[in-house]
């Protein structure tokens, strides 16, 4: 990616030098919503779960959320301690939030509205967050609660050793669908799944936090398309490779050794690089209803 001329985002937080934070290492029950996680205890990887529900094209969406707020910046060091942040990190994930703030903004005045900013939040091992205890087992994820990201970034190293999704458009990829959680709960999808829950079975809830989940791929790439000055040959690859190993068939069987379709929330790796691609393929919002008829 080209990302020497690129604005870095002041919304952040370095918490990397703080001490505490901590919890069990286990998903957040309804809080969180993420790329992909797993299970602190036993290394088992599993994904987050939260119920959503939403049907509708980019258009009708951009007229139920609450867009107008004023965006409030937080920026600041470790409190704690000395922060253990690796400055080539920092600089390349503010990067990419700084570009997504960028074509969001632009994407939302194409609609009369106005984008508010997220705040990312970096940490080590862990911290809490607005959905409760946030740990480094749980991946990178998005609370609706405090509209953050959180991120530790570990992450990055795991998705490249662990998993061999390497390169820095690997990386954005992961910070870019976070984002497009942020878009989801700008454009009202939170308070309906506030609404809807109620009156799902598991195996629906299911079925509809993968459509969310592939929406986010699918702006992930919308993103991407939208910034062409950052993509070089090679990026889309990289991040078609990162969709597939964090899909949940390929997560499940490296994990348990069987695939359990009823128990997805994230979608297959088909999936996810199909709808990653039809937003780098698009770069129009308007592609990504992966709700259909529901």
């Amino acid at each position: 990616m080209r990302l020497d001329d690129e604005q870095e985002s002041s919304n952040y937080e370095d918490r990397t030098g703080q001490r505490g934070g901590g919890g069990f290492g286990f998903p957040m029950g309804g809080g969180g919503s993420g790329i992909g996680g797993r299970m602190g205890c036993g290394g088992l990887l599993v994904v987050l779960v939260l119920t959503l529900l939403f049907g509708g094209n980019f258009s009708q969406m951009m007229g139920t959320g609450d867009v107008g707020t004023t965006p409030s910046q937080q920026q600041g060091a470790a409190s704690d301690g000395q922060s253990t942040l690796d400055p080539q990190v920092k600089r390349v994930v503010l990067q990419v939030l700084g570009s997504t703030e960028r074509r969001w903004t632009e994407m939302f005045r194409e609609s009369g509205l106005e984008y508010r900013p997220t705040t990312l939040v970096f940490y080590d091992r862990g911290t809490q967050s607005g959905c409760g205890s946030a740990q480094s087992a749980m991946g990178p994820f998005y609370c609706p609660a405090d509209e953050k990201i959180y991120l530790d970034t570990s992450f990055f190293n795991e998705l490249a050793t662990r998993f061999g999704a390497r390169g820095d458009f690997a990386a954005a990829y992961v910070v870019a669908h976070e984002v497009g959680h942020h878009v989801q709960k700008l454009t009202g999808v939170a308070e309906q799944v506030q609404r809807a829950q109620g009156r799902l079975s598991q195996v629906e809830g299911n079925r509809y936090q993968v459509a969310m989940e592939l929406q986010a791929d699918c702006y992930a790439g919308v993103w991407a398309k939208r910034d062409t000055n950052l993509m070089e040959p090679g990026d889309a690859e990289e991040g078609l490779t990162a969709a597939h190993q964090i899909g949940d068939d390929v997560l499940q069987k490296r994990s348990q050794g069987v695939v359990v379709p009823e128990s997805f929330t994230h979608g297959s790796a088909e999936q996810r690089m199909t709808w990653l691609k039809r937003g780098l393929t698009t770069g129009d919002p308007d592609q990504c209803n992966s709700f259909g008829n529901r």
